[in-house]
């Protein structure tokens, strides 16, 4: 029996990058309008768990030793660098313009600030996720481009309804709170 020494090898090799990098699309999927409702009904804070969740796909895909949970929750510090991230991914369909990183990180950072205001003026902070929108929106091209079978996580879950009905009262009673008159 000879071998042929340029035969090609016939071991089955192992795909260093897991099977789950070919499966999930390279960002946190979600839906514009799950994205703002949800910010509002729980004054921001599903922002944070939108950083994190964005932080945990691109520190598991480009392989990066950042803590997701320190960068969430310092986000003044570290929204620009996630926006730099999802404008500089590359994809071979992509033709869309690139993704104003700066200006969006600026105008999210500085509308989220505004909740220091007195009252009514905080309420303009409330606008903050509207930044979101266009980063999202490219995110969501992204993942139909490299996994068009990919959840798009549209859908609100029970955790999600408890969250809307609950901070949708708070929420109406804030605004009741803010602009009706005070009764001595």
């Amino acid at each position: 029996m000879t071998v042929n020494p340029y035969a090609p090898p016939t071991a089955v090799v192992a795909d260093l990058a897991g099977p789950e990098v070919g499966t999930e699309p390279p960002f946190f999927a979600v839906s514009v309008t799950k994205l703002l409702v949800m910010s509002v009904c729980t004054f921001s804070a599903y922002e944070v768990y939108w950083f994190y969740r964005q932080w945990k796909r691109i520190a598991e895909r480009e392989r990066l030793a950042v803590s997701p949970v320190a960068r969430a929750i310092f986000t003044f510090l570290f929204c620009y660098q996630c926006f730099v991230h999802v404008r500089d991914f590359e994809t071979e369909t992509e033709t869309e313009p690139k993704l104003a990183a700066g200006p969006l990180a600026i105008g999210w950072i500085g509308t989220t600030f505004l909740w220091r205001l007195p009252d009514p003026y905080w309420w303009i902070s409330m606008l903050a996720p509207l930044f979101l929108v266009p980063v999202q929106l490219h995110m969501n091209r992204l993942n139909a481009a490299a996994n068009p079978q990919h959840e798009r996580n549209s859908r609100f879950s029970g955790w999600n309804w408890v969250a809307i009905v609950l901070g949708g009262l708070l929420f109406m009673l804030a605004v009741l709170g803010t602009f009706l008159p005070e009764v001595d």
